[in-house]
């Protein structure tokens, strides 16, 4: 019988993991059937993509709200081709409020599978629940998940994290410098402010007003905004407005805007992990909705926000979440950072027992011999 799996990725970060994962599974077996809702990286990777997942992300409950018809509407179609299709497995990537709603739809009909966990032991911890009754396995990326887990009784497995294969920088430092026009020996400061639009809107201007006081502090300062692929140019630049005047915006390159970068401003979310990886010396911020914030933080069980800080344990990034999110405390806290080259060289020491944290590089290869069980 020809072998099928359905994955599941709702967002861009999730898209692009499972991408790498499908690449492993094709190459354990090339005959394997993988159909997909997700974008670009799963497509390339061999799947046949069921529905696009554009315009899928979402950031707190009221943009869930405004897409609940077209959520509804997905969440029937893939019930609909996990009949028509039957396949071996369903394995969901991220995307939790989607993805466990599903899983009980699915209600133990199908194996299902769940790769890069959702952030329960943060927040809403009652989701265990729903895990243990409808997820059959966990394939997490961070040791501690694993423990957490089996605390409950759940067949969690570490299979480490996929960053440590694709955290690399696609040229030399020194390429990359001449590349974005910015000079050698002169401080350069990386701007990353998120992967959606809304965290854009909230989040660039209070780092661009930033910039603007490390920029008096350091005239010579040289300043790039990563800026993401699939997102119109014109968003970045309308609250740019000419705010540093020489500001280089470059896109689908954050690993080589993180090499170049000697100090980071960056969003809290994945990227505060990858800029850990890269051994950058930063400051996370982040700034939602006041409604949103205001239903979200009660359930926030974890004394760190940004994910450099929770795998540590330890702040080895100061956060400005929300009301400390001032341009100004932000500005004093790099400058601090900067130029203390003692606590440099103890937050590297953190960065380096963090990568131990995060396992050995090849996570998506094993993540599919398990799932293959080979």
């Amino acid at each position: 019988m020809e072998k099928k799996i359905i994955i599941i990725a709702g967002e861009p970060s999730g898209d692009l993991q499972a991408g790498l994962l499908v690449s492993c599974l094709k190459q354990l077996d090339n005959e394997i059937k993988i159909y997909a809702v997700g974008g670009g990286h799963l497509k390339e990777a061999g799947a046949e993509i069921l529905r696009n997942i554009k315009d899928l992300s979402v950031l707190g409950l009221f943009d869930v709200l405004r897409k609940l018809g077209k959520f509804q509407e997905l969440m029937s179609f893939i019930v609909d081709k996990i009949n028509e299709l039957k396949p071996q497995a369903i394995i969901f990537v991220d995307f939790s409020g989607f993805n466990l709603r599903l899983a009980k739809k699915i209600n133990n009909k199908v194996k299902t599978i769940y790769y890069i966990s959702p952030q329960v032991w943060a927040s809403r911890q009652g989701r265990v629940k729903t895990i243990k009754r409808f997820i059959n396995k966990m394939l997490v990326i961070f040791k501690f998940e694993q423990e957490f887990y089996r605390k409950f009784g759940i067949d969690a497995e570490f299979v480490g994290h996929p960053l440590l294969d694709i955290v690399k920088p696609s040229m030399a430092k020194e390429q990359a410098l001449r590349e974005f026009g910015l000079k050698e020996n002169t401080p350069v400061f990386a701007l990353l402010p998120g992967s959606r639009i809304s965290e854009i809107k909230n989040i660039l201007p209070i780092m661009l007003r930033a910039a603007s006081i490390i920029k008096e502090k350091i005239p010579e300062a040289q300043f790039v905004l990563s800026k993401i692929a699939h997102i119109d140019g014109s968003l970045y630049q309308n609250i740019l407005n000419n705010s540093i005047p020489d500001i280089k915006i470059i896109e689908g390159k954050p690993y080589d805007c993180l090499n170049v970068a000697d100090f980071v401003l960056v969003a809290s979310g994945t990227a505060t992990l990858e800029t850990a990886i890269m051994g950058k010396p930063n400051v996370v911020i982040y700034k939602m909705g006041l409604l949103n914030y205001l239903l979200y933080r009660p359930q926030v069980k974890v004394p760190f926000i940004g994910m450099e800080n929770i795998v540590a344990g330890k702040m080895l990034a100061p956060e400005f979440i929300q009301f400390k999110a001032k341009p100004r405390l932000i500005a004093q806290a790099a400058l601090e950072l900067f130029n203390d080259k003692v606590r440099q060289e103890e937050i590297q020491e953190g960065f380096r027992e963090l990568r131990e944290k995060l396992g050995p590089p090849g996570a998506p290869a094993r993540a599919a011999k398990s799932i293959l069980n080979k």
